[in-house]
């Protein structure tokens, strides 16, 4: 009986059906506004600004130089991580890499002075 309950389609089942009845119980709690009440619902919500009515064209300018940074290191930090300690050319193949890493990132924030 055990191995029934636990097989995932009859866990799935025996979540979902709690799940639903939480919420149809729990659903009185829920705030519920007062008919015709629209308010701020039809505005797009900016974490409290003002957002001008049109499209908005965000300015990615300053992000890709930070994701390119935050990538390179993530390589470099697991291609460094993994080299293996028993073969004589590691530390020199570890310098190589973290060398390239640097040159990269100085040509990535070299271009925006």
């Amino acid at each position: 009986m055990r191995e029934l309950l636990l097989s995932p389609p009859i866990a799935f089942i025996i979540i979902l059906t709690v799940s639903l009845v939480m919420s149809y119980f729990s659903s009185s709690l829920s705030f519920k506004r007062k008919q015709g009440e629209a308010g701020a619902l039809t505005e797009s919500y900016a974490c409290g600004e003002e957002v001008p009515t049109g499209r908005v064209q965000p300015d990615y300018s300053q992000f890709f130089p930070f994701a390119f940074f935050f990538t390179i290191l993530h390589v470099v930090t697991l291609v460094v991580a993994t080299v293996p300690t028993e073969t004589a050319g590691s530390a020199a193949i570890a310098v190589i890499y973290i060398a390239g890493a640097l040159l990269g990132l100085f040509i990535l924030f070299g271009r925006n002075n």
